[in-house]
């Protein structure tokens, strides 16, 4: 009865995107839940299927849509540079990104939108809290059927304390922007009411999340747990709360660097000529090393790849890193090569339904 309508928060009035079939809503900024038979909740005649977007601050903006859909996408890298949070990577791996996706993947460079601080300190795409959530709301504005949306990140990644009770660990997790001393850190809550609910049925949205305790950082309902001979389970985190997180009716689905207890690594370990961030560089060589046919068997590589590094046995095993080590040498130049000791993290994989990993197609 409410699908594909706006609600206005029952605490502060900010109108939020109503999921499909749900009976609640939590906002993501006042973290009030509102029930939706509260009539303060229904704001007066709202368009069919509008959502709650800020207007893009991006230019020039994509391609209208096409019979076949859009392809967008948003890579953040942050170095944090000159601050004692310095991370040498993951410029590099926002290059890398945007380099697999127009060439891999045949996303519209000018559909990509890619937030550095190589960019104007003064522009929109300057990696600040206020930049990267509305570039958010970019990437998922105006989705439609048919539509593939990229959204990664390559930074830090933290914890807070969760006070509502949807946390199974009492933490939500977080993206830490380049000012988050001063203006704080962007929280799960936030990031899944502005990638994740707001897409309908038939569009899909792929996050990779290269930071720490990122494994559920999109508080998506359901997380992989997958054992080293490939079997698995799906662990349904769904808040006790019943507040809806999942989307409205889209396929969502994310790799993270590692588990919500777990630090992820920048390292040159993989590469051997410069940092990257260790879960994009192995998904980049699952893809170019042949192994991207299915979500289970990227996830299986990507660990086997961090799992031979760890254990002292080079990063390339699985194939494709030679790929990717050229690519590396193609477009960066300097980095570090520090961080070479063993890696202790394993990359997960969390969605909105429950699938089969090793039958599923990946397609981007």
């Amino acid at each position: 009865m409410y699908s594909n309508m706006l609600v206005n928060c029952s605490n502060c009035r900010t109108p939020l995107q109503l999921p499909l079939g749900a009976g609640s809503i939590r906002c993501a900024l006042c973290h009030a839940i509102t029930l939706i038979g509260d009539p303060r909740a229904l704001p007066p005649q709202p368009p069919a299927a509008t959502h709650a977007s800020p207007p893009s601050p991006y230019s020039p903006a994509p391609p209208p849509p096409n019979p076949h859909g859009r392809k967008k996408a948003v890579i953040v890298g942050i170095s944090y540079r000159f601050s004692r949070h310095e991370l040498k990577g993951c410029i590099n791996d926002a290059k890398c990104m945007k380099y697999l996706l127009i060439n891999k993947f045949s996303f519209p460079e000018s559909s990509i939108i890619m937030l550095t601080e190589e960019e104007d300190p003064h522009g929109p795409k300057f990696p600040t809290k206020h930049n990267i959530r509305m570039a958010m709301y970019w990437l998922a504005q105006g989705c439609q059927p048919g539509d593939s949306l990229v959204f990664h990140y390559s930074g830090h990644g933290s914890q807070q304390r969760n006070y509502s009770g949807d946390e199974a660990d009492g933490y939500d997790e977080t993206l830490c922007p380049l000012d988050f001393e001063t203006q704080g850190m962007i929280v799960d809550d936030e990031i899944n009411a502005a990638l994740v609910r707001p897409i309908p049925h038939g569009a899909k949205l792929h996050a990779l999340i290269d930071a720490c305790h990122s494994g559920t950082v999109l508080d998506l309902p359901f997380l992989c747990r997958m054992n080293r001979s490939g079997q698995y389970v799906w662990e349904d985190h769904r808040p006790r709360s019943g507040v809806w997180k999942g989307s409205s009716g889209g396929d969502i689905i994310c790799f993270s660097g590692c588990d919500d207890h777990q630090t992820s690594a920048d390292t040159s370990a993989l590469s051997k000529i410069t940092s990257t961030g260790a879960m994009t560089f192995c998904f980049i060589q699952a893809i170019e090393g042949g192994h991207g046919a299915t979500y289970g068997s990227i996830l299986t590589a990507m660990r086997t790849a961090i799992r031979n590094v760890g254990s002292g046995g080079g990063g390339s095993a699985i194939g494709g890193g030679d790929v990717v080590t050229s690519l590396l040498s193609m477009l960066l130049t300097g980095g570090s090569l520090s961080g070479v000791g063993g890696l202790r993290q394993e990359p997960q994989l969390t969605a909105c339904e429950a699938f089969d990993v090793h039958r599923k197609p990946f397609s981007l």
